[in-house]
This record gives C-alpha cells, sequence and structure tokens, in this order.
C-alpha cells in the first residue's frame, strides 16, 4: 500500500514538475517565471520527495527525503522573494499587462 501512494506522489510530482518547467518558456516576465519555478519546486519536488518516503518508510534514504522537504520548504520562498525584489529594485520591468505593482504603488522599494 505504501509502495502504491508513494508512486502516486512521485508522479503527481513529476506532473507539477513538468508544468512548472512549461511556465518558465511560456510566461512572459521574470516575474511570473519565477511564481513558476518556485511552485515547481515546493509543490513538484517535495512531492516526489514525500512519494520516496513513502516508498522507502523510515530508511536512511526515506530520512534524507523528509529533510530536503522541509529545506526546500524553508529556503525556496524566501530565495524567490528576495530574488524578485532585488529584481524590482534593479529596475526589471513587469509585464505590460500586469494587473498592478504594489511596490511602486508604496514607493517604498528604495
Amino acid at each position: 500500500m505504501n509502495e502504491t501512494c508513494g508512486f502516486i506522489f512521485i508522479i503527481i510530482g513529476l506532473a507539477f514538475d513538468f508544468f512548472g518547467c512549461l511556465g518558465l518558456v511560456r510566461f512572459p516576465d521574470v516575474y511570473n517565471r519565477l511564481h513558476s519555478s518556485v511552485k515547481c519546486v515546493t509543490l513538484g519536488t517535495s512531492s516526489i520527495l514525500f512519494g520516496l518516503f513513502l516508498y522507502r518508510g523510515f530508511s536512511p534514504a526515506g530520512i534524507k527525503a523528509l529533510l530536503c522537504i522541509l529545506f526546500l520548504m524553508l529556503t525556496a520562498p524566501v530565495s524567490a522573494h528576495v530574488i524578485s525584489r532585488s529584481a524590482h529594485r534593479s529596475g526589471v520591468k513587469l509585464w505590460e499587462k500586469s494587473a498592478c505593482d504594489k511596490y511602486a504603488e508604496d514607493g517604498k522599494d528604495k
């Protein structure tokens, strides 16, 4: 039963990774691409690692998979925020059809 659930999580993670990589190619600006890549890492790769944990159990590989999930969940959103904020501060423009720019509206990005 654990092997089947692990296999399902791995397939779901591969689907998230595929669509995240597709978003990197298709989206128009750095901010949308960054959003796609972070979703790909946090949902896709974490799902693959959780599937590995279910498949292997509490073995050394399973424990390492859980630690990698924890590391990814803590670092990926923070690094994406830092990259997007530094891109905005360095003058990288949003896509012309973007809805709003809260940093520019607030004027606190200096």
